[in-house]
């Protein structure tokens, strides 16, 4: 997305003035799905597509935003009570509350904004806005004051206190950290992280949409926490030391396999697994081993939807083509119950892959899959 665009929306909309220019990408992640809520590591990078906003203090009380995407204008003030109704503001308004919580002094602004994320595909839109934000703030107002940790942070408290989603700490942390070129390491326990290049010579990280979302998502997501919830607190009483799904080995989860639901046994079991193939694919990566990396992508497609139960009939399709097609590696990306499928595709097999899932895809389902080209990039920054 260019500067120009967005910068011609803000002088349309605020007479005439410009002001500095922020952005923040969207993420994908090569592996490490619902491991972040049991301890364990995830595996995400930053995409070169995202937010981008325009920002200039007001001298009032008062933030005015206008969404370009919307043509939606709304303003509101800085107090608890002047949260607004519209669900786009109230991510700008929580990134502001949660910024004032941490001693940063926002005060009234105009602001534009776009985005280049595609919704609903699992690249985490909202996280690209909440960085955005947050990192705008923290230069405009705050002096630097905020680590990006703690910006990061701010996103996830938005999504928690604003939004009603108790989301991890993962879409943030990767729209804040991202660095063009590398995917992160993220040990969601002690928040450690490493980076890892990744350039894949010869290849393509390739995003296949379903175009579908099913209903099931947050139920099902609340269940499955609770499933692995149970099957730590069986443990906790002969391993006191267990505090995550992470600290348990699969001997450790066999001795409750009698005691705990058959339910219960299976998401734990593919928890515990998922957490070994990040490390798996993170030893891979160093040794240049795409081949590998792409092995463990179909076996964490294979827990999701056999173990976990999260996929679906047009996720576990987009996954058999990918197969057939000889794709090295293709997962369900995200949460499950719809989005996308994560695919690292031979660059000779690209062209091939990408007409037969659409041919197939729309044969069976009647629906139209989109395709996205991933390229890892840069994450929160001031463009001007």
């Amino acid at each position: 997305m260019e500067i120009e665009y967005v910068r011609s929306r803000f002088i349309k909309h605020f007479d005439g003035l410009t002001g500095a220019v922020y952005t923040s990408p969207g993420r994908v992640n090569l592996i490490g799905e619902h491991t972040d809520y049991n301890g364990g590591f995830v595996f995400p990078g930053a995409v070169d597509k995202g937010i981008m906003a325009e920002i200039r203090p007001n001298g009032t009380d008062k933030v005015k935003a206008y969404s370009i995407d919307m043509k939606d204008y709304v303003e509101f003030g800085l107090n608890e009570e002047d949260a607004p109704r519209t669900s786009w503001a109230r991510y700008i308004f929580g990134v502001c509350r949660e910024m004032i919580k941490r001693g940063v002094e926002v005060k009234g602004f105009n602001t534009a904004f776009a985005g280049d994320v595609p919704l609903g595909a699992g690249m985490s839109s909202s996280a690209a806005l909440e960085s955005t934000y947050a990192f705008a703030l923290n230069d405009l107002f705050g002096d630097n004051k905020i680590d990006k940790f703690e910006l990061a942070k701010v996103g996830q408290a938005t999504e928690h206190n604003y939004c009603g989603v108790k989301c991890g700490i993962m879409d943030q942390f990767a729209s804040v950290f991202g660095k063009k070129g590398s995917l992160m390491r993220l040990d969601c326990r002690s928040m450690e992280y490493k980076y890892y290049p990744f350039n894949p010579q010869g290849y393509k990280l390739v995003l296949v949409d379903s175009v579908v979302k099913h209903e099931l998502a947050s139920s099902a997501y609340n269940k499955r926490r609770e499933s692995c919830e149970n099957v730590v607190a069986e443990l906790k009483k002969t391993h006191p030391e267990v505090e995550f799904l992470r600290d348990v080995t699969p001997e450790m989860l066999a001795e409750v396999k009698d005691v705990v639901s058959e339910e219960d046994y299976m998401r734990a079991e593919y928890v515990i697994e998922e957490i070994q193939r990040v490390l798996d694919v993170c030893d891979a990566l160093e040794q240049g081993d795409y081949e590998t990396v792409g092995q463990k992508m179909y076996e964490t497609h294979q827990g999701m939807s056999k173990l976990y139960e999260v996929s679906c009939d047009e996720l576990d399709f987009l996954n058999d083509v990918a197969f057939d097609c000889g794709v090295t590696g293709s997962r369900v990306m995200g949460g499950g119950f719809g989005g996308c499928t994560i695919n690292l595709v031979k660059e000779e097999l690209y062209s091939t892959f990408v007409s037969e899932v659409r041919k197939r895809y729309f044969e069976v389902f009647g629906k139209r899959c989109k395709i996205y080209d991933v390229v890892i990039g840069d994450g929160a920054r001031r463009l001007d």
